[in-house]
């Protein structure tokens, strides 16, 4: 280590500085390519974070703690170039620059504190030989100098600055064992927080939860749910202020200036070498449960993580397990040494091809139990099979995480989590999110929030027994300790995030179903008010005639005059409420095809015996006898003004056939709603001319009357009865246009609330970080995580081009447009059958404790149960005794397949995978 060093030196003063110079602007571009770092044992090459892919760098933990004083070796006193005493003082600046990557600092062996980025292996090289004394950490301010006064035999010892190093080394201070034991203690205060952690602060309005909360009260939860909503989007707004640059760049101090700094020490300085290694327990043991937990599959199980990997066997099944995919031919039963080191050099090569960078890792580490190493390895796995399905990017996924949680705490006064360590340790949080999400499984507000241990041990035991989250943890693992295990809480919490994404996922698919059968409901009751009515319809029509043609004339004028006035009376009352029913029932048949259309389902076609042609020929028979009638009537007091007569039929008999003609016009509206509208909207601009027309019809039907003209047999119509056809016309084209508008509302309704446009909007703004009113790709993704929708990388990518068009930039309007899409229930037949699939988990049948698991009212329940077939097959299973329904027919019958599927699949072939 010493010889790196010094040949450094030497080679920089050789140059004499111009090495220093000349880096200027390419030390800018480069910063991310260094030289790899000798150390005793390896060397590791520097990576780059900013990469395209997210590659984390495996951060090795350490294995114990060191001694706490040790003497020089015989190596290092013979080092010349650090340890001499003619030359002058110099002092030695580097500069490091810590990624943020994992903000957090982490403990060594020997009890200081050191970026998270930093491989310790290189940390514990450097104090191994220099010094076996505790160091004191740098303090985490943006830049400081690290200094070291000592006196150097040939040669000044320089190291030269480098602009920007993705790896943070923490330098060993370079300075006399005298002078450091005369060295008083440093003053110990804590860090200041990272600019860039993910931090919430609650809004001091926020109401104080009371004790005596109702639980019985089904709004008690919404409101809770609402305020998270609300208070999360404050909190958002409040960490925009914290967006300042993405590297923290520090320098260390010699002993001798840290004695008289005032600066902050790492909280972790203070613990011991027994409260570390409990530290490095837990974490070993958290890791080894989420292990198990991924090959229990196969049967496998892990009881020492250190010397069951050793092997590389289950190393390899591990591999396999997150990657469903296999690794090929490997030593099952590996005896020799040669042997698991093929193992583990396949399964690293394995993770590399999988654009995951690894540095300061061999075959050799996991083969010979280097627990820094192998912990290290497992915590690269955790991050990029279980962590990064929030969010593809390390940095972002640790950010969406914890900006979930604040979102979903938000409305708990005693809950406020700004990290993944200590704000985790009275059990409050646990609860507060198994309240926010299942409160029927637990009384947030009846908890004792001082008993810690009994909060956390009742959040665990329900996650793990009610909703299959794996017990990774140990109550005494988190809770009262002064600073949990970060990593293992991250791995932790992460199942929670996905546990309750797929609930909510369930609960979306049941509520579309209630919704489709709550829409379907009316459909069905609209179609048998229709069939009601059109059977006693036609039923009043043929009696009326049948009764016509029995009947006989006395031959007086009084009979005539009599039978004229029942005549007049049928066509002054009944006829007119037969015209009103048959207009509204032509109008009732096309607002259930339009409705039937607007949900995407089989066009509704009424019994060939009540359908619109069969009216149509009825009332054309009971025109016929209706007029028949008239002038059987009139042939007995007929009159001698039939010009009159005439003159009146004809302008009524125009103005009658242009009703008709309107008439058949609105109930014959079919195709899109637009197009429906804009037909509408052209005959209500044809309606004034009607209305002069019938003021030349009143004016001849009063010269008639002046006339003492009471029957006409030009015509079956009178002026009160066209007047009063023109208002049932006038009534129709309101009724039309105000329902084909209410439908072009409802299609396009978003069901958005200001809350959720509140929320988008503040997530839109927060991951906007260059201010252009508009997301990358990547800022796009982590929006998206934020508000906890989780896609495939490829799905992404599909979903930014499609919403960018192109661009390569979402605007806000495409932002909204999106979340629209994503949130609505659009309640297509496609998509209420993939909810039915959901809700039965992937079987060809649904049972009625299915959509009771999927939170479906009873009443809906009891209609499905009435109306689904139940399902008969080979592929019947024994489903704890209770009745299987088959979802499929019923769906066939209500998609509309016609001759041809327009390429698209039908239930039945989406069940069976073919086409």
């Amino acid at each position: 280590m010493f010889a790196f060093f010094k040949g450094r030196a030497a080679k920089d003063s050789a140059n004499g500085g111009e090495d220093k110079q000349d880096r200027g602007p390419a030390a800018a571009e480069n910063s991310s390519i260094t030289t790899p770092i000798a150390t005793n044992d390896l060397a590791i090459p520097a990576t780059n974070p900013a990469a395209d892919h997210p590659a984390v760098p495996v951060e090795p933990v350490p294995a114990g703690p060191e001694p706490e004083e040790a003497e020089p070796s015989a190596a290092a006193a013979q080092q010349p170039s650090i340890i001499a005493t003619t030359k002058p003082a110099i002092n030695v600046s580097v500069e490091y620059t810590l990624t943020e990557a994992f903000p957090t600092w982490q403990p060594d062996e020997s009890g200081r504190e050191q970026s998270p980025g930093t491989p310790i292996s290189i940390i514990n090289s450097c104090d191994e030989e220099l010094s076996s004394e505790p160091k004191t950490p740098p303090p985490r301010s943006t830049s400081t100098t690290v200094s070291a006064t000592s006196t150097a035999a040939s040669s000044p010892l320089s190291l030269p600055k480098r602009a920007a190093t993705p790896v943070a080394v923490a330098t060993p201070h370079l300075q006399a064992p005298q002078q450091r034991r005369s060295s008083p203690p440093p003053t110990r205060t804590p860090p200041p927080p990272a600019a860039s952690s993910v931090l919430y602060t609650p809004p001091r309005s926020r109401r104080t939860r009371s004790s005596h909360v109702n639980r019985s009260q089904p709004d008690v939860h919404a409101a809770r749910v609402q305020r998270s909503a609300t208070l999360s989007s404050v909190g958002i707004a409040k960490r925009n202020s914290l967006k300042d640059s993405k590297t923290k760049t520090f320098q260390r101090h010699s002993i001798a200036e840290s004695q008289s700094s005032s600066s902050a020490t790492p909280d972790r300085e203070g613990l011991t070498k027994m409260e570390h290694q409990k530290w490095i327990t837990v974490q070993q043991k958290t890791f080894t449960k989420w292990l198990n937990t991924k090959i229990e599959p196969r049967g496998k199980v892990v009881k020492d993580l250190v010397a069951d990997l050793s092997d590389g066997v289950l190393l390899i099944h591990l591999l396999e397990c997150l990657s469903q995919e296999s690794l090929g031919r490997y030593a099952a039963k590996p005896k020799l040494r040669v042997q698991k080191f093929e193992n583990a050099n396949l399964a690293l090569d394995f993770v590399k091809s999988r654009g995951i960078q690894m540095t300061n890792i061999g075959a050799e580490d996991v083969v010979d139990g280097n627990r820094k190493i192998i912990l290290g390895l497992i915590w690269t796995l955790i991050l990029r099979f279980t962590i990064s399905d929030i969010n593809e990017e390390g940095m972002t996924a640790k950010e969406g995480l914890l900006l979930w949680c604040q979102r979903k705490t938000a409305c708990y006064d005693e809950v406020e989590v700004r990290d993944f360590s200590a704000s985790w340790n009275d059990g409050l949080a646990f609860c507060a999110l198994l309240d926010i999400h299942r409160p029927d499984l637990i009384d947030y507000d009846a908890l004792d929030k001082s008993d810690h241990k009994g909060n956390m041990q009742l959040a665990f035991d329900i996650a793990h027994k009610e909703i299959g989250i794996p017990a990774l943890l140990d109550v005494e693992d988190v809770c009262d300790v002064p600073k949990p295990d970060e990593r293992s809480l991250m791995t932790y919490i992460a199942y929670w995030f996905h546990a309750f994404s797929q609930m909510e996922k369930v609960e979306n698919a049941g509520r579309r179903v209630e919704k489709f059968i709550n829409n379907m409901q009316g459909a069905w009751e609209m179609q048998s008010a229709y069939e009601k009515r059109m059977a006693e319809l036609l039923r009043q029509i043929r009696e009326q005639v049948e009764a016509w043609q029995q009947s006989t004339f006395e031959g007086t004028y009084t009979d005539a005059k009599k039978q004229a006035n029942e005549f007049g009376s049928f066509k002054r009352g009944k006829k007119r409420e037969w015209v009103a029913e048959k207009s509204e029932l032509a109008t009732l048949l096309g607002n259930i095809k339009t409705k039937m259309a607007t949900y995407r389902l089989r066009a509704y076609e009424p019994p060939p015996e009540l359908s619109l042609e069969v009216m149509d020929q009825e009332w054309a028979t009971l025109t016929k006898s209706e007029m028949m009638r008239g002038q059987l009537i009139n042939e007995t007091i007929r009159d001698i003004k039939n010009a009159l007569r005439k003159s009146f039929a004809d302008k009524a008999n125009d103005f009658a056939l242009a009703l008709n003609t309107m008439q058949v016009a609105i109930s014959g509206l079919d195709g899109d709603v637009e197009d429906q509208l804009a037909h509408v909207r052209k005959l209500s601009d044809n309606l004034p001319p009607l209305d002069a027309y019938l003021k030349k019809i009143e004016e001849v039907e009063e010269k008639c009357q002046e006339a003492n003209i009471e029957e006409n047999d030009f015509t079956t119509y009178t002026y009160d009865e066209l007047l009063y056809e023109l208002g049932l016309v006038k009534s129709s084209v309101s009724k039309k246009l105000a329902f084909l508008e209410n439908q072009m509302v409802a299609r396009n309704m978003t069901n958005l609330t200001p809350i959720q446009l509140e929320e988008f909007e503040s997530v839109f703004r927060h991951f906007d970080r260059d201010d252009s009113n508009s997301l990358s790709e990547l800022e796009f993704s982590a929006a998206l995580a934020s508000l906890g929708l989780v896609f495939s990388e490829d799905e992404m990518h599909d979903y930014f081009d499609e919403t960018s068009r192109g661009t390569g930039r979402v605007s806000f309007e495409q932002f909204i447009r999106f979340m629209v899409e994503v949130t609505e229930d659009q309640n297509t037949a496609e998509q209420v059958f993939q909810s039915f699939r959901e809700v039965a988990d992937g079987k060809p049948y649904v049972t009625e404790m299915d959509l009771r698991h999927s939170l479906v009212p009873d009443e809906v329940i009891d209609k499905l149960m009435e109306i689904v077939p139940a399902h008969t097959g080979p592929d019947m299973q024994h489903d704890r005794g209770k009745p299987q329904f088959d979802y499929i027919s019923f769906m066939e019958k209500l998609i509309s397949t016609g001759g041809s599927t327009n390429g698209r699949q039908t239930p039945a072939s989406k069940i069976n995978g073919s086409p």
